[in-house]
């Protein structure tokens, strides 16, 4: 059996997940140091992580899991469809998780810290539902599609996942962005928890 880096769709897929962990760490970092008070971060900062689940992981990554990596795998096994429709629900759940955290900032921002608590719960509350979701893909599917996947599909998933265009991914960030990827790097500390 091929190990799961041995492909390009495989390897941005897996990618992705590490930066989307990377941001997620980050939140919670800015979550945890809302209780310091006059020394908490701004809140654009929190702002900043949430819009780049919307902009990349929410719609690009997701919905090409969703079009091209898992109806292939259904249409190979019957043994995965319930975890793929957990996965894809999943998907719908996370568009709306960010909603609630968005949501949960914009009191933050209005009302100051009797807000705090319900924003730092949203924050944990969605970093392990996030957790539970990139394991289930890389313990689960990657290596169900490495086992059942054609060469054929390979190669099409390879050039769909190739062509991801992540703000943050290659070498020159959109000019635009680089701003945005600054704010959410420095909130990030050294010895930050993996998701």
């Amino acid at each position: 059996m091929q190990q799961p880096t041995t492909r390009r769709a495989i390897q941005t897929i897996i990618r992705e997940h590490r930066q989307l962990s990377t941001v997620i760490n980050g939140m919670t970092r800015f979550a945890e140091l809302l209780s310091e008070g006059p020394h908490a971060p701004e809140p654009v900062v929190l702002r900043a992580m949430l819009y780049y689940i919307r902009e990349f992981p929410e719609r690009v990554h997701h919905p090409k899991e969703d079009k091209y990596l898992f109806p292939r795998l259904r249409s190979r096994t019957n043994e995965l469809g319930e975890v793929v429709e957990k996965l894809r629900a999943q998907h719908e759940e996370g568009e709306a998780r960010v909603r609630q955290l968005e949501d949960a900032l914009t009191r933050y921002e209005l009302t100051g810290s009797s807000a705090a608590p319900a924003l730092q719960s949203l924050v944990h509350a969605y970093a392990a539902f996030y957790s539970h979701h990139r394991r289930l893909e890389e313990e689960v599917i990657l290596p169900a599609a490495l086992q059942y996947l054609s060469a054929a599909e390979w190669m099409e998933l390879d050039e769909e996942f190739g062509a991801n265009d992540d703000p943050f991914g290659g070498s020159e960030p959109r000019p635009e962005l680089d701003r945005l990827f600054s704010l959410i790097v420095s909130t990030i500390p050294e010895t930050a928890p993996q998701y």
